[in-house]
């Protein structure tokens, strides 16, 4: 966590001087003479809170996400109308699976700047995260109508339209989306496992190697073509590739629940639900 020192005011201490007499004898002074009272000494203000440095908030990025969310918050505290601290916070709050929170942080984010393109994003991702993907479908229209060359909007819309069950309005969301990042493996394996979904087995397992392949692929990616793999029955393929990025014993976990997959969708059994697969960026 990024330590911040607050510097706390010091009260200086008011100290009373002893008066000894002057002389054996004294007189009383004229109202007029008497030495006017002086005022105490206030106490120094508090220092304001220093905000974090731009390097600071960068290295931010790598604090394990509960660090990063009470780093966000503490910014946001220091003031709350910064938008940066504000989205900070939010996608915290979310890897933390406090969607609720998150939720509310953006949302009042998006009162501040109702226009800018990443609180629109971030409160579409938000949705998704929450199960709400309905509700995220207004601001990640609104994020492709102020950014129509950004892919990261009609991916996050192609999951809204999903979950919103709007099958038609997500596959032409989903192709927006490669379209505008051909060569990006998240969005080509979103749209892989959309269409593995509806039963389009080889188109999706064709697009999955092709994301699998290239630069930035990561483990989803290639978990989801082992899991396509698997479900067609070609368990030595599926296993080759689960074991690039899992453990033993999770890798026979996942090999039982393939075959007993396999199995049921050759029986005509009903095979898996697709609704959690995705990645929300």
């Amino acid at each position: 966590m990024c330590r911040m020192s607050v510097l706390a005011a010091t009260a200086l201490a008011l100290g009373l001087a002893g008066a000894s007499p002057a002389a054996a004898f004294s007189f009383r002074a004229k109202p007029q003479d008497a030495a006017p009272p002086q005022a105490p000494t206030a106490a120094p203000a508090p220092a304001a809170a220093r905000k974090a440095s731009a390097q600071e908030r960068a290295l931010a990025g790598g604090l394990d996400p509960l660090a990063r969310a009470a780093f966000w918050a503490r910014e946001t505290n220091i003031d709350p109308t910064d938008l940066e601290a504000g989205l900070g916070l939010a996608r915290a709050l979310r890897g933390l699976g406090q969607t609720e929170e998150a939720a509310a942080t953006v949302q009042r984010l998006a009162v501040l700047a109702p226009d800018n393109v990443e609180v629109l994003l971030e409160l579409a991702r938000t949705q998704l995260s929450r199960g709400q993907g309905f509700y995220g479908v207004a601001p990640a229209l609104q994020a492709q109508t102020l950014a129509p060359g950004d892919w990261r909007a009609p991916f996050l819309l192609a999951m809204a339209y999903e979950q919103a069950q709007r099958d038609a309005e997500a596959l032409a969301a989903h192709r927006r989306a490669v379209q505008l990042a051909p060569d990006n493996p998240a969005v080509l394996s979103n749209l892989a496992m959309f269409q593995a979904a509806r039963g389009q087995a080889a188109e999706a397992e064709a697009l999955l190697r092709q994301a699998a392949a290239l630069p930035g692929a990561t483990a989803v990616t290639r978990q989801n073509l082992a899991l396509i793999l698997g479900l067609q029955g070609r368990m030595a393929e599926a296993e080759a590739l689960a074991r690039q990025d899992l453990p033993p014993q999770l890798v026979a976990n996942n090999l039982a629940y393939l075959r007993s997959a396999s199995q049921a969708a050759a029986t005509g059994g009903s095979g898996r639900s697709w609704d959690s697969v995705g990645s929300v960026q």
